[in-house]
């Protein structure tokens, strides 16, 4: 499941990038929820680059996933 909307937090489990098209790198990362589902999350190249597996990512409603 990839999602990017609604409020979540969880545990980076797996970081990953493809050229997917082509011609754009797309960044996903896989997060353990604290309910321990698994969900893929898109991100943009900086917060990529700041998270590491086991690092805490948060998502309020209506924002960006950021560093928590």
């Amino acid at each position: 499941m990839t999602k990017n909307e609604g409020s979540w937090s969880g545990t980076v489990a797996k970081k990953s990038r493809a050229l997917l098209d082509g011609s754009n790198m797309y960044r996903r990362l896989e997060v353990r929820l604290d309910d321990g589902t698994e969900l893929q999350v898109k991100v943009d190249r900086e917060l990529w680059n700041q998270l590491e597996v086991g690092d805490r990512l948060v998502q309020q409603e209506g924002e960006q996933p950021r560093r928590g």
